[in-house]
């Protein structure tokens, strides 16, 4: 139980990432590593430091925090990891559960929240607000999607979540901007949506991403 716990906090808002660290740092046993600002980053101090516990936003710049808590599960299942997020996450939280997440916290939450999040994870227990835990969808959900889409826009859908331009996107697939943009705009009008957000949050409930993901 005197074990000092060593924590990483991975958020691409430094403010956040620094109120973050300074609530930590007031709890007895803890030691703060470090922070970092996107999934690349977050990984490399994990492999130099293997940290007890992860802070791991959701949306990164460069990928989503469920994927980088899979990569960091599967190398070192040891280390707990807590999505911190400002989104609804309930519709992806069997998603969270599965890549081994040891907790779920709102971005919002107070000082004494997310201290009380790292004495239950202290404990080994899964620590999930009762919002979250109201909405989770313990069986599994609808597993057919309401939108098809062909092989190519899968992979544009997977890069897009991945956190490329569009640009970025045609130089990764060969393909042009405007081609990318056609692509895209077909894409919406499949999932009945406007924006990139509706898009990546519709993708990534879809066994469509499911299954690049468990590629990944």
């Amino acid at each position: 139980m005197n074990k000092v716990m060593r924590v990483l906090v991975v958020d691409d808002h430094p403010l956040f990432a620094n109120a973050t660290k300074a609530i930590l740092q007031e709890m007895e046993r803890i030691e703060v590593i470090g922070t970092a600002g996107n999934g690349k980053d977050c990984l490399e101090m994990v492999k130099i430091h293997q940290p007890e516990l992860v802070f791991l936003d959701y949306y990164l710049p460069d990928q989503l925090g469920s994927q980088v808590a899979r990569m960091i599960k599967t190398q070192y299942p040891h280390i707990h990891i807590v999505i911190f997020t400002g989104v609804e996450v309930s519709k992806i939280f069997n998603k969270l559960i599965e890549a081994g997440v040891s907790g779920v916290i709102s971005k919002g939450s107070s000082e004494n929240t997310i201290k009380n999040m790292v004495n239950c994870i202290r404990d080994n227990h899964v620590a999930v607000p009762l919002s979250f835990f109201q909405k989770m969808r313990i069986i599994e959900d609808h597993t057919s999607n309401s939108f098809e889409l062909t092989h190519d826009e899968v992979q544009i859908m997977t890069l897009l979540v991945g956190g490329f331009t569009h640009e970025q996107i045609g130089e990764q697939i060969h393909l042009s901007k405007r081609t990318v943009d056609n692509y895209l705009k077909r894409i919406y009008d499949k999932m009945g949506i406007k924006t990139r957000a509706q898009a990546v949050e519709q993708f990534v409930q879809s066994d469509y991403y499911l299954e690049a993901d468990g590629r990944g």
